[in-house]
């Protein structure tokens, strides 16, 4: 696999223009359009946080400011680097459309804002599904060469169906969802997506307004996954001693503004952090938005059940 070394991290701005044009030139050339995932990786060497953005991220998703990246931001950090293997000429699938299915995360130890870090992302593992094709995004984040922080992101094209792959068959419904007692309500804005996006740089016009949402086929604009994973992993035990890992799994869109409803519990021994679990749902609808765990690293636990 080739490497491609990347100057800086890009602007998730440009990116996404980049991928309007690519989107733009294959409807035109549909069958020249490519097949395979590129056998390449991006990397960007040396990359600094800024420290201001992550001031204002911390205080939009964790409420405190600290001397290390919370896990959610490292995310946020490597994401233009993903998202520059997304926006090839020879990626097979559109960039602008894609659907958000879950995020794995390894957190090896705690990273200090002034740390230069190196950040490699890289495509693996397409394949069909049963709504079209997903891919697997993966990032790692590493100091001085040891490796500090790893992610894979799964994504969906939606109604995109690849020749190579057959189409798996349903897995059937899902089993009821009943909703335990909320630990929290979390209140969302109309202006949570503009909010998240200023200190993201994630600009996708789903997220910040109802008429740019409207465009691209939504009823109202939708909360970014990525904060509401990184608020509810910021709140969990394990979080508050890494090294550690989490998973998440995204359900359905949270339209703003919202409240949802979450539940955090631990399953620890009593004055001790062990893995925890949660869930966040609409109340009204009692549709699940999102579910997942977090756990220490090393503790031998199961993931725990939702």
């Amino acid at each position: 696999m080739s490497v491609q070394e990347l100057e800086a991290i890009p602007a998730l701005g440009r990116l996404y223009l980049t991928a309007a044009s690519n989107a733009a030139r294959s409807r035109l050339s549909s069958s020249s359009a490519p097949k395979d995932l590129p056998a390449a990786r991006h990397t960007v060497q040396h990359a600094r946080v800024d420290l201001e953005n992550l001031t204002n991220f911390q205080r939009l998703v964790l409420h405190s400011a600290q001397d290390t990246l919370p896990s959610g931001y490292v995310h946020t950090f490597a994401f233009p680097v993903a998202m520059s293997v997304m926006a090839r000429e020879d990626f097979p699938l559109p960039l602008l459309g894609l659907v958000h299915l879950r995020n794995e995360v390894t957190h090896l130890r705690p990273i200090h804002y002034a740390e230069p870090l190196t950040v490699t992302a890289w495509a693996e593992n397409l394949a069909g599904h049963r709504a079209g094709t997903q891919v697997e995004l993966v990032a790692e984040v590493r100091s001085s060469g040891e490796l500090v922080w790893t992610g894979r992101s799964v994504y969906l094209a939606k109604g995109v169906f690849l020749p190579r792959f057959d189409r798996p068959a349903s897995a059937g419904s899902r089993p009821e969802f009943v909703p335990p007692l909320p630990t929290a309500q979390w209140r969302l804005g109309p202006d949570a997506g503009r909010n998240y996006a200023r200190v993201s740089g994630d600009f996708n016009p789903i997220h910040l307004s109802a008429l740019s949402a409207k465009a691209l086929g939504l009823k109202r604009s939708i909360a970014h996954g990525m904060y509401m994973a990184s608020r509810v992993v910021g709140e969990t035990g394990p979080a508050m001693q890494e090294p550690f890992e989490w998973n998440i799994e995204f359900e359905s869109p949270v339209f703003l503004p919202a409240t949802v409803s979450v539940r955090i519990s631990e399953s620890g021994s009593p004055g001790e952090r062990g893995a925890t679990s949660f869930t966040g749902w609409n109340q009204r609808s009692r549709r699940r938005h999102f579910h997942g765990w977090a756990r220490p690293l090393g503790d031998g636990n199961q993931a725990p059940q939702d």
